[in-house]
């Protein structure tokens, strides 16, 4: 029986280059025997005629859906809107540029018919701008740092992923959704498999560094409460820190009553009592955190429209 592939691309100003990636993905499942596949194109409230271009696919093609989002969500979210139109086996993960490349998919697909959950293309040279790359390294080691990533594993934006992983990640309602922390909880079972990575050929990254830094916030905070325990660490170091400070104080006195103290007893007071606030309101950013992940119920991406959505029906019919 064959299987089916869903594809899940977020698409923000790739009017250029989206058609591309599908003519690609059509050439490249036209090649591997066993599969059959959907294509589900989300617009991140584009500014450009990117939906535009996605309905015209879409008014060609039954097995292309194409996703409207409100307003700009980020690439995340634009994911997680994707999962909730898929009905695939496996599900396909790539960019909308061109970059990532569609017509090495086979290589995902095969690990996963190993036996593993999750798999993500790792990159020999990454055709990415020197920003973007170190952006990349900052966001390896925070994921290792503050979600348990194995350090080994190379994480990326093009990946696949088993029906029983996307289905728990769709499990996830809070908003500021982070894929990479939804598959790390999820399984341990992932795997790296080596493809090229082009240079862009149009336009520019979409990320800068405030959204960068936003994404990273937005996973370690949903995901991980190490940072809240980092400052409660950092408040007991200081706390010790006043204290001998203190003691170091009055055997200096004890020693050298000629000294004055006035200063020194005045700052290790308050380096002591500073690091007590500092303990304190990390103990409380401890349950207000959990409370945070909990109970925020704002959306992760609101859906202006969609055209194709029943694409299940081609494949029944198959």
């Amino acid at each position: 029986m064959e299987k089916l592939v869903s594809f899940v691309i977020p698409c923000y100003r790739s009017a250029q280059t989206i058609g591309g990636v599908v003519d690609e993905i059509d050439a490249a499942m036209k090649g591997l025997s066993g599969y059959v596949y959907e294509i589900v194109l989300v617009n991140d409230c584009s500014p450009d005629n990117t939906f535009e271009v996605i309905s015209a696919l879409c008014e060609q093609r039954k097995d292309i859906c194409g996703v409207n989002l409100a307003r700009n969500f980020g690439q995340h979210a634009a994911l997680m809107a994707g999962f909730g139109y898929v009905h695939g086996d496996i599900t396909v993960c790539l960019d909308d540029d061109g970059q990532t490349p569609a017509g090495e998919v086979g290589k995902l697909l095969g690990k996963i018919e190993e036996g593993y959950d999750v798999v993500y293309a790792k990159y020999a040279h990454k055709q990415h701008s020197g920003f973007r790359n170190f952006g990349s390294k900052i966001n390896e080691l925070m994921a290792r740092v503050m979600l348990g990533k194995p350090k080994e594993l190379y994480l990326s934006s093009y990946f696949a992923a088993r029906k029983f992983v996307v289905e728990e990640m769709l499990r996830y309602t809070n908003p500021y959704p982070y894929v990479i922390g939804l598959a790390l909880r999820t399984t341990k079972k992932i795997t790296n498999v080596e493809v090229l990575h082009r240079e862009r050929q149009v336009g520019t990254s979409g990320y800068t560094i405030g959204k960068l830094l936003g994404l990273w916030f937005n996973g370690f905070t949903a995901f991980s409460i190490k940072p809240l325990r980092i400052a409660t660490a950092m408040g007991c170091l200081t706390a010790c820190a006043g204290f001998l400070y203190g003691i170091y104080t009055v055997i200096k006195k004890f020693i050298n009553p000629a000294v004055p103290v006035g200063f020194s007893a005045t700052m290790s007071a308050l380096v002591f009592i500073g690091g007590m606030i500092m303990l304190m309101l990390g103990l409380i950013g401890e349950y207000i955190g959990r409370i945070y992940i909990s109970l925020n119920n704002s959306p992760q991406y609101v859906v202006r429209e969609c055209i194709n959505a029943d694409i299940s029906r081609r494949h029944d019919e198959l």
